[in-house]
């Protein structure tokens, strides 16, 4: 509701329209009573008239507000999950990297999607909905009262069963909605992952595994539906049974007192059946909006359990990193991504301003997870991490990660033109900068052999590139965003040897006179880099340049470079 404060006015608006709409609803009954008995009485065709022309303004007042309180409802239920939708995301941008390691992509997907349009129903068909039903209830009961006090405690006789059924049923219902959410995000989650990897999926005939597993998971989807019209089906029957006992108990009870000469009209149980109609129909409304309420509140518990969730990168430092040269110190770093499990062990070197260092290692070893502290995609145990003697936790992170590219081995592409993946649509970045810059690092000749060049649409995850054309995109990504810090991780690790030999001159050119860390198991690719590092186990077990590290009889970096180029000479 704290979301609805922006639209006050839209809200009073539908909020009033809806209190209106149920004094005029309840005054259909009244006016048909006072029409009845007075042209009974009078037998004037003129009062007649009047009254229908009276009753004929009341169902033009309940349309005019019918429109306002069904537009201004939905108005204000599309704007709040506008403003909940664009939340959500402004939340996920900011998490830590971690999160995403522990959360499945396509549960997130419902969460922004799927749960935040079944939160605009909870205002649209839910509150406002069973706002104006409760009361109209109100305003009907009171009228009865007013009318015959007995007559309406004779429609009231069944409204507690009913209300204890409608109790049993909103809870029941609420454990059966809980459930149909949670197959949904199993069901998106599975698509998503599916769908995404589809080449693995038919590249290891898995067509028909997979097809049982979507068919197992989608069942369990389909039964708790039915479980949700199982207790539809027991509710709704009980509710129109105990609605007809009461308009039963109605005219009984009525003809009754006309038989024994009590001062009761014919037009008074007229009116009280229509009334008790209106009394029992929006109960029984009700009840079926706790469709839309219960799978609110469940879509609304889902969506602010990821907007309560602590898991951003804490941002207090207020420190610009625009002027920063590039030099960076770990010192003691110590590092898990589960608590007890250390990945880093008291890590310390540095790298000096325009230095390249290369670290090398085992899978496993810490290296990719080096690159990843320095843009504190993740917060360090111990330990300092500084740049330009600076410790990073003190730089506002999005001016830090201005100033840090990174070449990723598994380079991602949006479904867009060549251009717009280079710039990320910074309008900063000019198409002739971009240009000029591909024909710097040699790769402008490559990418005006696509049809349309610059614009060329590489599809999702950029399917229409080579895994060495995509990479070779990801260099020119970094070189215009002119860094201070470049990080290459595992950059020529699965391109050919013709897109190695660009991206080794694209290497060459981007590298200069900026720090930069390269990551690689090619120990061909970094034997110009100044300093190397070799790690181990989350431990750096060896310093220096390469031909220092040849030069250490048994030393890491010696047999790793001799069994690669062992087996390339073979």
């Amino acid at each position: 509701m704290s979301f609805a404060k922006k639209y006050r006015l839209k809200f009073g608006i539908a909020i009033v329209s809806t209190i209106l709409l149920a004094i005029t609803a309840a005054a259909d009954p009244y006016i048909l009573i006072y029409t009845i008995d007075n042209f009974t009485e009078t037998k004037s065709l003129n009062n007649l008239f009047n009254n229908i022309i009276l009753l004929f303004v009341v169902l033009l007042a309940q349309v005019l507000l019918q429109f306002l309180f069904i537009y201004y409802a939905n108005w204000v239920g599309q704007h709040i999950i506008k403003d909940l939708r664009a939340k959500t995301f402004r939340k996920i941008l900011d998490f830590k990297m971690g999160y995403f390691d522990n959360n499945s992509v396509g549960k997130l997907v419902t969460r922004v999607v799927s749960d935040i349009e079944t939160i605009a129903a909870f205002f649209t068909q839910g509150v406002f909905m069973i706002v104006s039903d409760i009361l109209k209830m109100l305003i009907v009961t009171v009228l009865m009262f007013v009318i015959n006090w007995k007559l309406a405690l004779i429609a009231l006789a069944v409204l507690p069963i009913l209300i204890y059924a409608t109790k049993l049923f909103q809870i029941a219902i609420k454990a059966t909605f809980q459930d149909v959410r949670n197959q949904v995000a199993n069901l998106n989650g599975f698509i998503q992952e599916r769908v995404t990897g589809m080449k693995i999926v038919q590249l290891f005939n898995r067509e028909k595994i997979e097809y049982e597993n979507f068919i197992s998971i989608n069942d369990k989807h389909k039964k708790a539906h039915i479980k949700t019209v199982w207790y539809y089906s027991i509710f709704f029957p009980i509710a129109e049974i105990l609605s007809s006992i009461a308009i039963g108990l109605i005219v009984w009870f009525g003809g009754l007192m006309v038989v024994e000469g009590n001062s009761i009209e014919l037009a008074t149980i007229i009116g009280f059946i229509k009334m008790a109609q209106m009394l029992f129909r929006p109960l029984r409304q009700i009840a079926d909006k706790f469709n839309q309420l219960q799978m609110g509140i469940v879509s609304g518990e889902r969506v602010f359990a990821i907007i309560d969730t602590e898991s951003s990168i804490t941002k207090h430092g207020n420190k610009e990193a625009d002027t920063i040269k590039g030099k960076i110190s770990f010192e003691d770093v110590h590092f898990s991504y589960i608590k007890g499990d250390e990945v880093l062990k008291g890590i310390n070197f540095s790298v000096e301003k325009g230095e390249t260092v290369a670290i090398v290692g085992a899978t496993g070893a810490g290296k990719s997870t080096i690159i990843n502290l320095i843009s504190r995609f993740y917060e360090i145990d111990s330990g300092t991490i500084t740049v330009d003697d600076v410790e990073v936790s003190e730089y506002n992170v999005n001016s830090l990660r201005k100033k840090v590219a990174i070449v990723l081995q598994d380079v991602f592409l949006f479904s867009d033109s060549i251009l717009n993946n280079i710039t990320l649509n910074n309008t900063d970045i000019t198409e002739e900068e971009v240009k000029k810059a591909a024909q710097q690092i040699g790769i402008h000749d490559f990418i005006m052999t696509l049809p349309n060049g610059y614009d060329y649409n590489v599809k999702e995850r950029g399917a229409m590139l080579s895994s060495g054309q995509r990479q070779l995109i990801a260099f020119l990504r970094a070189y215009v965003s002119k860094p201070s810090i470049l990080i290459l991780d595992e950059a020529t690790s699965s391109v050919d040897s013709h897109a190695e030999q660009m991206i080794q001159y694209a290497t060459d050119q981007i590298t200069k006179d900026r720090t930069s860390i390269i990551i690689a198991h090619r120990l061909a690719t970094i034997q110009k880099a100044d300093t190397i590092i070799v790690m181990d186990k989350g431990t750096i077990v060896e310093k220096g340049s390469h031909k220092e590290l040849l030069k250490k009889e048994n030393g890491f970096y010696k047999n790793l470079h001799d069994k690669q180029f062992s087996k390339e000479i073979v």
